[in-house]
């Protein structure tokens, strides 16, 4: 008598493992279909200055020829920035000079920005300027757009000459200052030199306590 052979057949835990993967395999494919394009992940680096140097004072030349100088507690450099600038946020001097080293201006401010790729400056807070002519400049927001060589304002201006100071809102000149307008004049001040000269002497005197 013959033996009729036995197929064998997977058992059910087998066949169920196959089936799983099978079923996690669509599973990725279809979602692979549907990927969604996201937006680059804001990091901690974004925010952070590439450099924070304190106790500055630095020279900064010009195709060859130096025409800066900076002096500022503390300058920080913000590379990643929309727009990238340099914050002077502990206040700033700086001087521009001419190409015989001669100081053309001074400027002296609370709080500087510098947007390096406008090359645009602007400076907030007692804005203090002082050009080659003895001229003196004050107010509270100032630009200085080295790329069109221009320095305005749109805030309440004082400026102090030899012999007068005059007043106004809107102001526009070069940026060695020496040729300016004021776009609406409040007020011309004549000094009386000798007079200035007294009080002058007066506030030099160290007061005395009684």
């Amino acid at each position: 008598m013959k033996e009729i052979g036995h197929t064998r057949f997977p058992d059910i835990q087998s066949m169920a493992i196959v089936i799983c993967t099978m079923a996690v395999l669509l599973f990725i494919c279809s979602c692979s279909g549907n990927k969604k394009n996201l937006g680059e992940a804001i990091t901690e680096r974004d925010s952070l200055p590439v450099m924070d140097t304190h106790d500055v004072t630095t020279l900064i030349s010009d195709s060859g020829v130096t025409r800066y100088r900076i002096t500022t507690p503390r300058w920080l450099v913000f590379d990643r920035k929309q727009p990238p600038y340099w914050a002077f946020e502990q206040g700033i001097y700086l001087e521009k000079f001419d190409t015989l080293f001669q100081v053309e201006a001074s400027i002296k401010s609370d709080t500087a920005y510098y947007y390096n790729k406008e090359e645009l400056w602007k400076l907030m807070g007692h804005v203090d300027i002082k050009n080659l002519k003895g001229e003196r400049f004050n107010t509270e927001l100032l630009y200085w757009d080295q790329r069109k060589k221009k320095i305005y304002s749109d805030r309440f201006i004082r400026i102090e000459q030899p012999d007068r100071i005059i007043t106004g809102h809107g102001f526009e000149s070069n940026q060695e200052m020496t040729i300016y307008t004021i776009h609406q004049t409040e007020g011309i001040f004549y000094v009386d030199q000798e007079t200035q000269q007294s009080a002058d002497t007066l506030h030099s005197q160290p007061s005395q306590q009684p």
